[in-house]
């Protein structure tokens, strides 16, 4: 085999860097205040000092709560390799009860090499963790409970024996464990039952969205090429170079923020680097400004401006005819009020572009096919299709933007659609 171009090696180190999720939220987890530092405290506290502790991680999919948590829990096991026990659950899979104990019941023999009968019974199983919670506990060891999905466990039909039956058992001096609910849900912690939020710490941690200042440092630190490593010097300075130019351009920090305003979350950012770089030129090895663009192109896609691209010429004069009724303040239209806007602009500014009422009406359901307009209201369904109300679906920034970028849009539209 020849050797690696040092294009196609850096292009695979980027990439598994933005696949792996300890990499990628390391550098997010030096600051004091960060989530990082917080549970790892309140896990480490259980740890060091025996005690009992409740916690809920919250915010959108893909903020980084699992990713951190992991990031935690690996720390802690290298730290205190014989005091941990690690029991993971999840509310989509173990949510009914019977299943969550049988599924905590495997888990802790498997870790401690203990003997698990799947005919065991529920109160069997429950029995079972609580002599192991106290076992464990008098040994010092910490065992933790993720709960990913926790709005369902709360959520789920059996008053929540699951969740009660843990916090009751971790009520004891003797247990040491810590109940780490995962939720996208921030009011996850309202679905409680009464008995159960008594035996809750009501402890949170918030995963809001990076900072500009964390996205710049996450950028540098998931794209710039390692100095001491085996691709050529002066390829590292010049790819380094590069990407100190892309970062700091205006143009690039607009694409951000237009990604940014639609997804905010870590991982949708992430994808957003891995389509950029994904498109990286190996002649030239270097990454560009053009690959963001493609990348921020494929992944905002925006259906509606499609649609309206891809509209006939007598559909967008049917377009821009009801967006004129609405801007008059016409609070209810129909297709025979449409027409006679579309009779108006005809005779105002004498168009070659006017056809046949059938011919309109025709038009006029395939906008409605494309759901580019919508009936108004379901009443009325025995009423003929043009006397019913209409409304756009659109709106008006969507329709300029997608008529300007029509391959065949008359300008008088635009003009019309301005006025």
């Amino acid at each position: 085999m020849g050797k690696e171009n040092p294009a196609e090696k850096a292009l695979n180190l980027i990439r598994g860097r933005l696949c792996d999720p300890t990499f990628v939220f390391r550098p997010l987890s030096g600051p004091p205040d960060s989530n990082y530092s917080k549970l790892k405290f309140i896990v480490s506290t259980s740890i060091t000092e025996g005690c009992n502790n409740s916690i809920l991680l919250l915010g959108p999919r893909g903020s980084g709560k699992a990713a951190v948590l992991d990031l935690v829990v690996g720390d802690l096991m290298e730290e205190y390799p014989d005091s941990v026990t690690l029991i993971r659950l999840n509310g989509l899979l173990h949510s009914e009860d019977n299943c969550a104990f049988k599924e905590i019941a495997r888990q802790l023999c498997m870790e401690h090499h203990l003997l698990f009968s799947k005919m065991a019974s529920f109160d069997e199983n429950s029995q079972f963790i609580i002599a192991m919670l106290r076992e464990c506990g008098l040994a010092h060891k910490t065992i933790i409970f993720v709960l990913d999905e926790f709005d369902m466990f709360a959520q789920a039909s059996g008053k929540q024996r699951l969740l009660y039956s843990l916090l009751d058992a971790m009520q004891s001096v003797t247990s040491q464990a810590v109940v780490v609910g995962i939720s996208s849900r921030l009011d996850a912690d309202q679905l409680l039952e009464k008995r159960v939020r008594s035996r809750f710490s009501h402890r949170k941690i918030l995963f809001l969205p990076p900072s500009r200042e964390e996205i710049d440092s996450l950028l540098e630190h998931l794209l710039s090429l390692p100095a001491d490593s085996s691709f050529p010097s002066g390829y590292v300075t010049q790819f380094n170079e590069k990407i100190k130019n892309i970062t700091s351009d205006t143009r690039f920090k607009d694409m951000l923020k237009t990604f940014l305003n639609a997804n905010s979350t870590v991982n949708s950012l992430l994808k957003f680097i891995f389509r950029a770089v994904s498109s990286m030129n190996l002649e030239s090895g270097l990454l560009s400004l053009e690959n963001f663009k493609t990348a921020l192109s494929s992944m905002l896609r925006q259906p509606k401006l499609e649609a309206v691209r891809d509209c006939s010429i007598l559909e967008l004069y049917l377009l821009v005819c009801m967006r004129r009724l609405e801007v008059k303040e016409q609070s209810s239209y129909n297709f025979i009020s449409v027409m006679k806007e579309y009779k108006t602009i005809h005779d105002s500014f004498q168009t070659s572009d006017f056809y046949a009422q059938n011919v309109c009406l025709r038009a006029f359901e395939h906008l409605r096919e494309r759901e580019v307009i919508c009936y108004a209201e379901n009443r009325g369904q025995s009423q003929a299709g043009e006397y019913r109300p209409m409304k756009l679906l659109i709106s008006a920034s969507e329709l300029h933007q997608g008529m300007r970028s029509h391959a065949c849009c008359p300008a008088i539209l635009l003009k019309l659609l301005d006025h």
